[in-house]
């Protein structure tokens, strides 16, 4: 059976768009680093990669023997857990050009450190990119977590954190820092700024 991430990990993908307490479990991800504004070229290179890495996985039956384990899944989407750079926690108002992220993709339980690494160096060679080689595998548990679905423009986020953290003082909660993880349900590309789904999330913890 197919494993479609939209009906399976409904509670992590497709949440409410009202804040909730969820505990996340860890998962495995290729991952890629970077720095400064999301609007510009290296960005978009990122996610190109991370792509690229994420779709040689799904058609390793297609290039030659199937993995252990293996099942047809719907390719999970673009994530991203987003800072700021020291200078950028002093001015006032958020630079784009000062956030830093790790952005990521969740791959399937079949998918080990070994296979990663194998799939990375194949990548390598068939599609040379200098990004590849900052790519990596690891694995990420967000755990006890306020999350919510944010409809709208990336830039009118901010409502929906004030409302994640109304959530928190209202139920006893502690954000854990001022990183965040955001979950990207839609394509820019495709979809109005008006419309788009991000799934907003961050580290909590209960209070004494």
């Amino acid at each position: 059976m197919k494993i479609e991430w939209r009906k399976q990990d409904k509670a992590l993908y497709l949440p409410a768009a009202e804040p909730a307490l969820i505990q996340v479990p860890a998962y495995n991800y290729f991952i890629l680093q970077g720095e400064g504004n999301p609007n510009a070229a290296p960005f978009a290179e990122a996610v190109g990669v991370l792509y690229s890495l994420s779709y040689a996985i799904k058609m390793l039956p297609k290039k030659g023997p199937e993995p252990d384990g293996y099942s047809d899944y719907t390719v999970y989407p673009l994530e991203g857990v987003w800072d700021l750079s020291e200078a950028g926690r002093k001015k006032a108002v958020l630079d784009k050009d000062e956030l830093v992220y790790t952005l990521m993709i969740r791959q399937p339980d079949f998918v080990t450190p070994e296979l990663a690494a194998e799939v990375l160096e194949k990548v390598k060679r068939s599609k040379p990119h200098p990004l590849l080689h900052k790519a990596a595998f690891d694995s990420f548990e967000d755990g006890l977590s306020v999350q919510m679905l944010h409809i709208g423009s990336y830039d009118d986020e901010p409502h929906s954190f004030a409302r994640m953290e109304q959530y928190c003082a209202d139920q006893g909660l502690q954000r854990i820092s001022l990183l965040h993880r955001e979950i990207y349900i839609s394509d820019a590309r495709k979809v109005s700024p008006e419309k788009l789904k991000t799934v907003l999330r961050f580290k909590v913890f209960m209070k004494d």
